[in-house]
């Protein structure tokens, strides 16, 4: 499954907010964060990553920072899930934006209840992941207009025109 969008920020920023989920889910909080409000600042020190932290349902497995931070599930979510890997992915563009960009890798289901489990996941990932890449969307274009200097006008990636 892979999932994507557009931000209209430095990769450097969107990356910090990735690094913010291994404070919280930033999809639906009433769902998958008990009813927390996941935070809408910046954590000081959930940038400090290394190999094994908790990331949502996953233990990082890898990361480059600016880049990608990538994981496998932990034992509790491939109970439920199955086996599952999952990165997201900074790429910058054009413009001080960025492509966010989510892959998840699913062990392919061997028992038909296993295909059920799968197409349960793929729907319920759509409509949580799209509510996660937008949430971490809106906070890292909020941030990146926080930190341009008084005056300065950087046009957003839908108003620019090719020329």
């Amino acid at each position: 499954m892979t999932r994507g969008i557009d931000i209209d920020a430095p990769a450097s920023v969107v990356f910090r907010w990735l690094c913010q989920l291994r404070v919280a889910p930033y999809s639906y909080d009433w769902i998958d964060n008990l009813g927390r409000k996941s935070p809408r600042t910046l954590t000081p020190g959930a940038d400090s990553l290394a190999r094994g932290q908790r990331l949502l349902i996953a233990e990082i497995t890898d990361f480059a920072p600016n880049e990608h931070i990538t994981g496998r599930a932990v034992s509790t979510a491939e109970r439920l899930y199955g086996v599952v890997a999952i990165t997201y992915r900074v790429t910058p563009r054009p413009s001080s934006a960025t492509r966010l960009v989510v892959r998840l890798l699913v062990h392919e289901p061997t028992r038909w209840w296993h295909g059920i489990r799968f197409q349960l996941l793929a729907w319920g990932d759509l409509i949580m992941m799209r509510k996660q890449l937008r949430t971490l969307k809106a906070l890292a274009e909020q941030t990146a207009r926080d930190l341009q200097p008084a005056g300065s006008s950087v046009p957003k990636m839908s108003e620019q025109r090719l020329v």
